[in-house]
Formats: structure tokens, sequence, C-alpha cells
């Protein structure tokens, strides 16, 4: 086999160039499955919000591998015995973590498959990959699983101070241009350790530590629950419902086979096959925008009015209540909306509902981010930190929101 080309860079704007570590890294890398992550936004529709949102999940990838080769590399400078097998691994493993995901990432899971979470899709495809593979990807599947026996690669994969966290932070603070987000994730790593197999970070990196915390706290309220992006992507998951009501209807819509697939069949975990796998597989943004642009004249006047509201950006309106206001408000919105409109009672929750979000900065202690002291002792960050800001980021917030047209102002 010719390797000579396979040992490739990628000029990154956070990073700057990025290596491929070994010929295997760069046959997954150039393989259909992953190049399709190329069309997958990694911030969905949050670009609604911050124009310079339109990075993918394949940057995304690219920058998790690089994050976990400095890893280790600090890793094997302060001693830690990392074999090539488990190394490679881990590049694997990291690199192909968000292979799942689906058009507008999370929109698809709440809408056209029922009960299959992304990481269930990414496991799947690695485990075909594996098969194309000869099984050279087994012993990352173990670490992606979270059943190594050394607890610190899973840790680095999945946790709450994985490489994945520690790229999205960073790349989506740079591309929304939101800069409380832009963390250190060079301090961060140089401050790893390893101690009886599980992931530290010594003491003189609980700032970073703090900083990391807090700067994922208001990313999450001021860019991932933005309350345009959470409007938006409720109405696609609407968009998505109703084009599959009426898929099941017979009704013709005119989208791409493998869409097609998914809204004409009842996809759960228990018949997520190869064959469906390979379904979706092809299935990417374009395949969503493109039926959109088509049903924006479609007969249905759901369909139409949704799907004309999401490309001309004309959203649904949302606010916020406390809880026992909730319901009376829903009710009323719902009755002045059947009043003006010509919709169906079945119809207007498409138009008028409610839901809540919810925000933890952090889960202490039992899958929490353990400190190490200088007299070798371990800590739990919330216990080791004097910053009483942490202690309110492990309390979870949560807010109760309504949308509905702007015509009922």
């Amino acid at each position: 086999m010719n390797t000579s080309n396979k040992l490739k860079i990628f000029n990154d704007p956070i990073y700057g160039f990025i290596t491929i570590p070994n010929p295997l890294i760069f046959d997954l890398i150039a393989h259909p499955y992953f190049q399709r992550l190329r069309r997958i936004s990694q911030m969905g529709l949050s670009y609604l919000v911050y124009p310079g949102a339109h990075h993918t999940r394949f940057h995304h990838a690219l920058g998790c591998l690089h994050l976990m080769q400095k890893v280790v590399r600090i890793l094997k400078f302060k001693g830690i015995s990392i074999s090539n097998q488990e190394e490679n691994a881990l590049y694997i493993a990291i690199l192909l973590h968000d292979i799942g995901h689906g058009p507008f990432s999370h929109a698809m899971e709440h809408s056209i498959v029922h009960e299959i979470s992304h990481e269930s899709i990414s496991l799947r495809f690695m485990q075909d990959l594996n098969n194309e593979f000869d099984g050279r990807l087994s012993l990352a599947i173990t670490m992606f699983k979270g059943d190594y026996s050394r607890q610190f690669f899973g840790q680095l994969i999945s946790s709450q101070l994985d490489m994945d966290r520690s790229d999205y932070l960073k790349r989506d603070s740079f591309y929304t241009g939101v800069s409380e987000g832009n963390i250190n994730s060079e301090r961060l790593i140089s401050m790893m350790n390893v101690v009886d197999d599980h992931l530290v970070i010594e003491k003189k990196g609980i700032y970073s530590i703090e900083k990391f915390l807090t700067s994922r706290r208001l990313m999450y309220w001021q860019v991932y629950l933005h309350k345009t992006s959470l409007v938006a992507e409720q109405m696609i998951i609407n968009v998505l419902k109703r084009a599959k009501q009426l898929a099941q209807q017979s009704v013709a819509l005119n989208v791409s086979s493998a869409f097609g697939f998914f809204l004409e069949e009842t996809i759960n975990p228990t018949n997520f096959d190869t064959s469906v796998l390979e379904q979706f597989s092809k299935l990417d943004d374009y395949d969503i925008i493109a039926a959109l642009k088509s049903w924006q004249n479609h007969s249905d006047d759901v369909l139409r009015n949704m799907s004309a509201r999401l490309l001309e950006r004309k959203l649904l309106k949302i606010k916020f209540y406390k809880k026992n206001q909730i319901q009376s408000e829903l009710d009323r919105l719902k009755k002045q909306w059947i009043a003006q409109t010509d919709n169906q009672a079945a119809d207007v929750a498409y138009f008028v509902f409610s839901g809540s979000i919810k925000n933890t900065g952090y889960t202490p202690h039992d899958d929490g981010i353990s400190i190490l002291h200088k007299d070798g002792s371990i800590s739990d960050v919330i216990d080791a930190s004097d910053n009483l800001n942490l202690k309110g980021l492990s309390k979870t917030v949560k807010r109760h929101y309504i949308c509905f047209p702007k015509e009922l102002l």
C-alpha cells in the first residue's frame, strides 16, 4: 500500500496545522461516512443568530483529533505508559465520536427517528467501519463505550473535561464571535496527568478549570440555548414531524430518496440495521434545506407556513414564563391562534407550544474533575477551589417557555 500521500496536514483557523498521525486515520477521514460530516452543521441553525456559525462536524472532529495528539504527548512526557495500540485507538475514538450526528445536529433525534441518540448511531458507524477495516477499530470501540480497563482513556473521549468540549467551546466561540467561550485549551492540556488510571488536573491548573467551567456555562446561555436558536430548532423539529405525518398518510413530498426513507418508515433501535445505517449515511443538511425550499409551496398549510418561516427567518416568538403560568397562557394563545386563522385545532400545536431548557455547568464528584494536590491527595474541583461561583455552577437552572406566532402579540 502506498502511504506516502496519506500523511497530510490540514490548515485549521483555530490551531494552525493539524497532522494526520497514520494511514489508518487518513483512510477513516477519507471514508464517505466521515466525509458526510462536511455537510453537517456543528451548531444547527445557530447561524440565524450568529452569521459566522457555519462550521461543520468535520471541522470539529479534526480539532478533537489535534487536541488528543497534544494530550498524548503531554502524558507520555510525564511518564504515563501509553502503548501504540492504545494511542491509535484513542485517536480513532475521538475522530469518530460525532460521526452519528444527523442533519442540524439534534433535530433528527426528536422528529423522524425514535429513541435513537447520535451516540448510539456513532457506535453503529464504528462497528460497521470495524468490519470494513478488518477489526482494527475494536479497541477504539471499547474505549468509546467506556469499557476499557484504564479509565482515563474513556474520560478523554467523554467526560466533563474531554477533548470534545475542549474543542467545541473554543471553536464555537471563534465562529460565533462570542469571546466568553474562548478557553485556553493548551493550558488545560498541559496540566493533565493520570493517577491510578484516572484523569486528574494538577493543582496549578485550577484557575484554568474555573475559567473552562464558567465559559461553558456562559456559552450555553448565550449561544447553545439562545432563545432564537432554540425556537428555530423547535420549528425544524415540528416541520420534520409534520412531514413524517404526511408521508405516512401517502401525501406526496418532493425529497431525496434517503430523506424519504426516514419519513416513510418508523425507525427505532430494534430495526436500525445495516441497511438503515446506509440510508442514514446519505442524509445531511442539504437534504433538509432542499426539502424546505420545495415545501414552502406545498399544498399543506402547516408544512408550507413553517417551511417559509424558516427560510425567510420569520421565526415564531419565544417568551419565558414561570412554571405555574405556562398552561393558562398556552391555552389562551392556542384559542387566539385558532380564532385568527383557518387552522384545525389538531394543527395548532405546530405553531403554539411550550417546552423547557436546563443548564448545569458542572456535576461534581462521581463523574467530576479531580484536582491533584502537591502532597499527592486528590479532591473534586468544587472542594479544591476557593471560587464560590463554582458551587453555583453545580446547580441546575431550568427555564420554561412558550413559542407562538408574532401575529398574536
